[in-house]
């Protein structure tokens, strides 16, 4: 594989604290999607360029992964034809999974990024400065031409996984354009995209697109436990704060978000009134030398709660309970319709408020006491009477 890292180093399309998607052989809930590329390819007109697209953390580069294993571990066909070892051509059947087996010599090169055939475009890790690149740059998408003339040499399918298309500087995006427009043979390009709209149209065209969806709570709950170790009253915490993202509940675990919304659910059950103690309390552990993830989970935590505030008034009943005491406190902030538009529109304007004081570096713990005592208000104001 064309990633030459002389010492392991972060991995900028990992999810921290959990597997790499190359090391994940099962993907859960995307079945649609499997299917589609599955009858794509036994069509024998299968696109040399794929888009991957969906929220982030629900199995894109999963599913890029098992694609690349499966297409590098099948002889190059035509039709329903297998050519074999001298030209002559076996019998095939179709395959009717995209499951490769772990002890295939293919999933064993690609589980050691030593796989020749395959080229992984993502975010570089810069060692001077300890950091990923913020971009892919140019430099990066050039690196295909080696690749492709050496990989030539060895025949067979070859595979691009590119982790993700968004992070392509324009540089990069019209040199990638460049490879989309005159594919190399037997070539098949797989684009991971969070937000594929941002992505250049001309790129887009030339893709066909797989839609991957969020998962549901029973698709979590499986997919969860399988990667995280935690009882299943956490899984189904996770489930609801992450809204269908296995990523995005990764993450949340690490940071302590299952606790954290219990406490903030806590905290607002009793408005209209706060507890002003508390909320300095609360304010001031978002504030001072390396709280900025605290600051942020709190804002991601309260975003999702007014989401669900709003979803409540909207629908005429909660969702599926979080923590214990939410759904009461759902339906009792907000009842109706009236009382919906009211919540969403505080949290389309205190969480922007927040985030935009925080990037000119107002104070933290003065920019969440702001924003709670602008809830308290909603709380109290005309739809709440």
């Amino acid at each position: 594989m064309d990633v030459h890292e002389d010492a392991p180093a972060p991995e900028s399309d990992r999810t921290a604290d959990a597997p790499h998607p190359r090391h994940t052989s099962v993907l859960v809930g995307q079945a649609k999607a499997e299917i589609g590329f599955l009858q794509a390819f036994n069509s024998g007109r299968l696109h040399h360029a794929w888009l991957i697209a969906g929220p982030e953390g629900i199995g894109k580069a999963t599913l890029a992964w098992r694609i690349a294993r499966f297409l590098l571990s099948q002889p190059v066909s035509e039709g329903n034809e297998t050519e074999g070892l001298f030209g002559d051509t076996l019998a095939s059947t179709l395959p009717e999974t995209l499951d490769t087996p772990s002890e295939h010599p293919v999933a064993r090169r690609i589980a050691a990024l030593s796989e020749p055939r395959l080229f992984l475009l993502r975010r570089p890790w810069d060692s001077d400065r300890g950091r990923f690149k913020q971009d892919i740059p140019v430099d990066e998408v050039r690196r295909l031409k080696s690749f492709f003339h050496f990989s030539a040499v060895d025949g067979g399918r070859r595979v691009v996984i590119v982790d993700a298309a968004d992070d392509l500087n324009t540089a990069a995006a019209n040199a990638l354009l460049k490879v989309l427009e005159e594919p190399p043979r037997d070539t098949v390009l797989l684009l991971v995209s969070h937000s594929p709209s941002r992505l250049l149209p001309t790129i887009r065209s030339r893709c066909r697109t797989l839609k991957l969806r969020p998962l549901d709570t029973p698709e979590m709950v499986e997919a969860l436990g399988r990667i995280v170790s935690t009882d299943p009253a956490e899984i189904s915490v996770l489930s609801a704060l992450s809204n269908g993202s296995v990523g995005r509940a990764v993450e949340l675990q690490d940071a302590g978000g299952p606790e954290a919304y219990g406490a903030l659910v806590s905290f607002l059950s009793d408005l209209p009134r706060l507890d002003r103690p508390a909320l300095v309390k609360l304010a001031d552990s978002a504030s001072g030398r390396g709280s900025e993830d605290r600051f942020a989970l709190l804002l991601a935590l309260t975003e999702f709660f007014l989401h669900r505030l709003a979803q409540t008034g909207a629908t005429g009943y909660p969702p599926d309970e979080a923590v214990n005491g939410e759904a009461a406190l759902l339906s009792r902030l907000c009842p109706t319709p009236e009382h919906a538009r009211a919540w969403a529109d505080a949290s389309a304007d205190l969480l922007p408020r927040a985030r935009r004081g925080y990037a000119v570096n107002l104070d933290p713990s003065a920019l969440l006491i702001d924003m709670f005592l602008g809830l308290q208000m909603t709380a109290s104001g005309p739809a709440a009477a």
